[in-house]
């Protein structure tokens, strides 16, 4: 394909990957020897035992030293419904008829696995990316699911924990919530009816415990900034469960329509310019997309403005819901920009996924100029940043 053009990353970053998939692969080789003790251990409500947990660590920190682990049950199975289903408008009827007849199937119930292996990457965003990377790579295995971070676990919210000797049930917590748009954080506030019998380790403690189980760990990473155990009740409390909304609303505030951004300007030497981006978006929401790539396709059917109108807006659209659904969860369009007859895109897929030549062939079909490709792969993600720099810029952030 002599049209499309690579540029590999340096060498400092090829050794760092192929150290960084060497533990995972290492992790994995090991994983049937070290399932029975697991299982005992869930099974038993009792900790795991001491060399198996020592290995499991070894192992976990071998892929990055930020990385911490945790087993338990698996989450119940939820019925599930329209809501859970893709009904966007450029979505393949084929698929559209998998989701129906899955929501009629019982055995999507009774299959559900038993237990978890959950690692916890923390603020370490180098460390959510490799911990996506593992779950990604995780054999198949009927009674197990492997998460790469903690999710977000409301039904934990009305559970009784044990703490410093006190039985605390959490349904009693109440939350205050400020909203710091300036710096695009949350400071929440934890208030049980308790606190004042815990330490203060115990409190605060509990406090990040709530805020974790409400947004789970990527959210709490993303919006929250201080958490803070409260010795009285908010004058407006909130249940814990309504701090997603609370941060759906932060990013609602800092970006566009969806998280994209729409911008109109004029260019030296080009003109007119539209640009589209996602805004915000952070690392945490596509930790496996670590290859960049550029997009080059030019268009003929444009405005005195030489944007594209009419056929080359709709052969355009089409392009992109095609490279959509090729893409799925292994890639994401997270920039375009047009103007002077040529639409440049940016996306960012996953290198391990083997999308790509599915991607490129789709490119191949267009009919109105010659497509350049540029791949690159940029685990930084310094490409987007420097491409959307002068943009975000003007939205203040």
């Amino acid at each position: 394909m002599a049209l499309f053009r690579r540029r590999r990353s340096n060498d400092s970053t090829d050794s760092s990957a192929s150290a960084d998939t060497a533990a995972v692969v290492a992790f994995w080789d090991a994983w049937p020897s070290l399932r029975p003790a697991l299982v005992e251990s869930v099974d038993s409500d009792t900790p795991v035992a001491p060399e198996t947990s020592e290995k499991v660590s070894d192992l976990v920190r071998a892929i990055h030293p930020d990385l911490d682990w945790e087993i338990g049950k698996a989450p119940e199975p939820q019925a599930g419904g329209l809501d859970d289903m893709d009904l966007s408008t450029d979505i393949d009827p084929a698929k559209l008829l998998e989701q129906l007849a899955a929501l009629d199937d019982p055995s999507r119930l009774t299959d559900a696995p038993t237990y978890a292996v959950t690692l916890r990457p923390g603020a370490s965003e180098d460390a959510r990316v490799l911990s996506e990377r593992w779950s990604r790579s995780a054999p198949d295995d009927a009674e197990w699911t492997f998460r790469p971070v903690r999710p977000a676990d409301h039904d934990q919210l009305t559970s009784t924990v044990t703490w410093d000797d006190h039985e605390l049930d959490l349904s009693h917590v109440s939350v205050s919530m400020r909203v710091d748009q300036a710096n695009g954080r949350i400071d929440v506030g934890v208030y049980h009816p308790d606190n004042m019998f815990l330490s203060t380790e115990t409190r605060r403690t509990l406090a990040e415990h709530v805020t974790l189980l409400a947004l789970g760990e990527d959210q709490v990473v993303r919006w929250v900034g201080r958490v803070e155990p409260l010795d009285e009740r908010p004058l407006d409390p909130l249940p814990p469960t309504s701090m997603p909304s609370v941060a759906k609303q932060m990013g609602d505030l800092l970006g566009g329509t969806d998280g994209w951004v729409t911008l109109h300007g004029r260019l030296p030497l080009q003109g007119a310019v539209e640009i589209v981006l996602r805004h915000p978006v952070t690392r945490r929401e596509y930790p496996a997309l670590s290859l960049f790539v550029q997009v080059l396709v030019p268009y003929t059917d444009a405005d005195p403005d030489r944007l594209p109108k009419d056929s080359s807006a709709t052969a355009l659209a089409d392009l992109e819901a095609q490279l959509s659904r090729i893409l799925g969860d292994d890639g994401a369009l997270f920039m375009q920009q047009s103007g002077s007859g040529q639409r440049m895109y940016i996306y960012y897929l996953d290198p391990e996924s083997g999308v790509l030549p599915e991607f490129e062939t789709a490119l191949m079909d267009w009919t109105e100029g010659k497509i350049q490709l540029r791949t690159q792969l940029d685990p930084k993600w310094s490409q987007f940043d420097l491409a959307r720099r002068p943009y975000v810029r003007k939205l203040g952030r």
